[in-house]
């Protein structure tokens, strides 16, 4: 089986009879539809969100190539939509295995020059809201669909982390979003919930595109990389499948660096000397 993008996934059986909810596609690109790419070909029964008609119109095809058949509206700044959302999901699929969490916004004018100077009261709420509590919210309606335990994966970057140019507010934000799911890891873990971040190397992506000098970066991060090579989607498409699965039941509270090594690098190669 591949994906749009081309890529080759194993198949298997790993997901078999387990049903979970993937938030945040935008795009064959999307590296939440590369994840959910992976656990279907892995035997995962899917539910996808969208927000608005724009977006449901490029999710629905997708969403029907791998055999999902519930798509649900949902807008994580307003209660009643997700009330609204999470109903329907339990109506639908009664119980969840595990949530795909990857929705994030910052105002495009505020993600590029000074942090200090750009960054607006306003904007930054908001930032925090969609990026970072809405993870908090939907871990919080989650876990009632998670009985019998489950898996939580939210997706960040690096720039919560290091100072990335021009990733301003979405790092800030990001970095809430990383100090939230160790929380939520402390929380749920007694109810055998399992909450983890994936933080992925730059990829060509609509997210990316959104930042000032995003190429870039992209091209930069491959570079510096300690495996001089991009971020792979099938790399992350596996770190996820490998946390949503089983084969994660022992790990909680983690930001999984998944980069190709370019976290661990202080100064790349070419500045020795």
């Amino acid at each position: 089986m591949a994906t749009s993008e081309g890529w080759d996934m194993p198949t298997g059986d790993l997901m078999k009879g387990k049903k979970g909810l993937i938030m945040g596609v935008a795009n064959s690109s999307s590296i939440a539809w590369g994840i959910a790419s992976q656990l279907a070909a892995q035997g995962a029964e899917l539910a996808f969100t969208y927000l608005g008609e724009g977006l449901e119109r490029r999710v629905r095809p997708l969403a029907e190539s791998v055999g999902a058949k519930l798509l649900i509206q949902a807008d994580v700044t307003d209660d009643a939509s997700m009330d609204a959302a999470f109903a329907e999901l339990e109506k639908e699929f009664g119980t969840i295995d595990f949530v795909v969490h990857s929705v994030a916004f910052a105002n495009k004018d505020e993600l590029k020059g000074s942090f200090v100077d750009n960054t607006t009261r306003d904007s930054f709420l908001l930032a925090m809201n969609i990026s970072a509590f809405s993870f908090v919210d939907v871990a919080k309606r989650s876990a009632r669909l998670m009985p019998n335990g489950g898996s939580m994966i939210t997706l960040t970057y690096l720039g919560s982390e290091r100072v990335i140019p021009n990733y301003n507010t979405m790092g800030v934000a990001k970095a809430a979003l990383e100090a939230a799911t160790r929380y939520i890891a402390r929380d749920l873990g007694p109810k055998n919930i399992r909450v983890n971040a994936i933080s992925a190397g730059a990829m060509r992506t609509l997210s990316l595109a959104g930042i000032s000098g995003g190429r870039g970066l992209h091209s930069k991060s491959a570079q510096f990389s300690l495996i001089k090579e991009e971020t792979s989607m099938e790399g992350v498409a596996g770190a996820a499948l490998w946390l949503c699965s089983d084969l994660g039941r022992s790990t909680t509270g983690e930001v999984v660096h998944v980069d190709a090594g370019f976290h661990a690098v202080g100064l790349p190669d070419d500045m020795e000397g």
